[in-house]
């Protein structure tokens, strides 16, 4: 359940940040995206550390998974407390820092525009994106665009925002990382406006969740079943 902040009208714009061992990012994270959302929710997703602690101390709102239940499901734990909260437009950032929370209008621009889903695109400067995910990135974005049947130049963006009315289109099966192509498609299927906005490139220190191998695995029986091939 969320923390006990007290409730004022329904927030216009709500950052919804899913973390998982980000106790060292997770404060400036939330600090960096108050300014630029009515209100800031971290779904602690069993993290072992003090990542609910510091999230909490640094304002946000907090959501607790018992066990790790992976970046979907505390993605979808997170739209489920915000659609009952209220917020009209909810915003998806990741906890280690590598998206500028200062970017945000731009998602909300494109949203006012009658964008009903707005993804994040790098690759207008990738020049610190490490090359090899620079090339998976490329790969996958095609390969989703054509099951999506509409262009989306970055679809590995987790820097996304929803508009709350079109959330339950986008709730599929899946609760890993997987989950956010499967959001990308069910959207596009259900007749969804998509939309993309540049975002900035940033690559720290940390380190990537995802397991090349396991997740890639997931990634093409996700495009078995949802478009009969595994290509």
């Amino acid at each position: 359940m969320p923390n006990s902040l007290p409730d004022t009208a329904p927030p216009r714009v709500a950052a919804l940040i899913p973390a998982y061992r980000e106790a060292r990012h997770i404060a400036a994270v939330v600090r960096a995206t108050l300014p630029h959302a009515d209100e800031v929710w971290v779904v602690d997703d069993g993290s072992p550390d003090d990542t609910a602690a510091v999230a909490e101390a640094a304002g946000a709102r907090l959501v607790r998974h018992p066990a790790n239940l992976g970046k979907g499901a505390a993605i979808k734990t997170g739209l489920a407390a915000l659609r009952e909260r209220g917020a009209r437009f909810i915003v998806l950032l990741d906890g280690d820092g590598q998206h500028a929370a200062e970017e945000i209008p731009r998602f909300v621009a494109a949203a006012e525009a009658g964008a009903e889903l707005v993804v994040g695109n790098r690759f207008n400067d990738v020049r610190t994106m490490p090359v090899i995910r620079r090339g998976v990135n490329r790969f996958m974005s095609w390969r989703i665009s054509r099951a999506c049947g509409t262009p989306i130049p970055d679809t590995q963006c987790g820097f996304r925002l929803l508009a709350r009315d079109a959330v339950p289109a986008m709730l599929g099966e899946t609760d890993r990382f997987d989950f956010e192509t499967e959001m990308l498609v069910l959207a596009a299927r259900a007749g969804r406006k998509i939309a993309s906005v540049p975002i900035s490139t940033i690559y720290g220190e940390e380190k990537s969740k995802i397991s090349p191998v396991r997740d890639a695995i997931r990634f093409f029986k996700l495009m078995k079943r949802l478009t009969g091939s595994w290509l």
